[in-house]
């Protein structure tokens, strides 16, 4: 009896400097009891395995339009995007509410040069707040759309700026601080491709829907009646689905005319991470990523892409001919290609891609460190919650910077 009055007294002792030991590391990091009564723990779900929906026939993949400048005025190229909502057909059966740019679901491929002076005549027609940010696009933060630049419910506005980038692949979605998962998930995103002349040198394939294709790659959940529902599925880790919806399309297929192709791929996923490879275990070409050409083509038998990560492969399906390749991640096909029996032949890839840059080297103790830390709505960075209204670090144009980034490995998880 004795035994078990200390066993439970030594019980007590325990939780009670476990309680006060969690108390001082809430205090350490800057947060009140309240937050933490408050705080989403993010308890982690089960992964979402991906499956193949064989009750959906493989359909061609569907291509986003290229954009039209709406006119051209003292040199200024000027377009207009309007966000709306509207309804898609991507399952069989009843269509789903949707959210996009210029359409239904997704966006129009914006193409611009370098140099070029850009207008974009925005137009929130959503019943909710928006903005346009442009990701990847080097623009003054003052244009760059991000949770600070809001377009209200039916409100329009301008922005304007010169584009000063080498040839990439970028994206255009919203960024209201709050709402930014959600409206992607429902359908606003869309690709922006800068071109310059060093690209037209290399003679790449470009002819848009022939050898030459956007790959948006995104998972989605949908009810019974093919309807999203982003507050059942959301996931403070992360949220993802179950159905791959590639460009708006369930198991899409391309026709293959082409020796070559080029895919410009996106992950547009709000979590889940990619790992792609062929069928027939062949490798492909990369020639660019998120900050545009390599220096050089590097052979591949697979590659990963983290939600927003875009890069860009060139397959060669020449010895291919009448075949059917699978573009997979697993075990699930992401995109089919049909080749035809006979291919048009084009140049070869070229063996450089980019003047390699000339980069000095920084003395180490320039090196800044970046603290990663918490989970749920209490992550942190350097101990400091989101804040748009304040600013933590500012950095001098043209000035090389060397930062480090731990991710805490600490009681809240890492």
């Amino acid at each position: 009896m004795k035994k078990s009055i200390w066993l439970s007294i030594l019980i007590g002792i325990l939780l009670l400097i476990s309680i006060a030991m969690i108390g001082l590391w809430l205090i350490n990091r800057g947060m009140t009891p309240n937050e933490h009564r408050n705080m989403d723990m993010g308890t982690q779900d089960e992964v979402l395995v991906l499956k193949e929906d064989k009750g959906e026939k493989l359909k061609p993949l569907e291509l986003p339009k290229i954009l039209a400048p709406s006119s051209k005025e003292n040199n200024t190229t000027i377009y207009d995007i309007e966000a709306k909502s509207g309804e898609a057909l991507i399952k069989s059966g009843e269509k789903t509410r949707t959210l996009g740019y210029n359409g239904n679901y997704l966006g129009p491929v914006i193409r611009l040069q370098k140099g070029e002076e850009v207008t974009f005549r925005t137009k929130n027609s959503l019943d909710e707040e928006t903005s346009f940010h442009w990701h990847g696009l080097v623009v003054p933060d003052n244009v760059d759309g991000g949770p600070n630049q809001i377009v209200q419910a039916n409100s329009e506005k301008s922005v304007n700026f010169q584009v000063s980038q080498d040839a990439a692949t970028l994206w255009f979605h919203p960024h209201p601080e709050g709402k930014t998962a959600k409206q992607v998930y429902e359908g606003l995103a869309g690709l922006i491709y800068i071109e310059d002349n060093n690209e037209k040198s290399k003679d790449l394939p470009s002819d848009y829907g022939k050898n030459d294709f956007p790959v948006v790659i995104q998972d989605r959940n949908f009810t019974a009646d093919n309807q999203f529902d982003y507050e059942t599925d959301q996931n403070s880790d992360g949220t993802q689905g179950e159905n791959l919806v590639i460009n708006g399309t369930i198991r899409p297929y391309i026709e293959v005319k082409y020796d070559k192709i080029r895919l410009r791929l996106l992950n547009g996923s709000n979590a889940r991470e990619y790992k792609l490879k062929m069928s027939n275990d062949t490798s492909f070409t990369q020639i660019a990523t998120d900050g545009g050409f390599l220096e050089k083509p590097a052979t591949l038998k697979s590659i990963r892409l983290a939600p927003g990560e875009r890069s860009e492969i060139i397959l060669d399906v020449a010895k291919e001919k009448g075949e059917t390749l699978e573009l997979k991640d697993g075990n699930t096909n992401v995109l089919t290609f049909k080749v035809a029996d006979s291919l048009l032949l084009g140049p070869p890839i070229p063996e450089e891609l980019e003047s390699p840059e000339v980069t000095k080297e920084i003395a180490t103790d320039k090196v800044e460190k970046i603290e990663l830390s918490g989970m749920g709505t209490m992550v942190r960075i350097d101990g400091k919650k989101f804040d748009k209204n304040r600013i933590d670090k500012v950095a001098k144009q043209g000035e090389e910077r060397i930062f480090e980034i731990t991710n805490q490995d600490d009681m809240m998880g890492a």
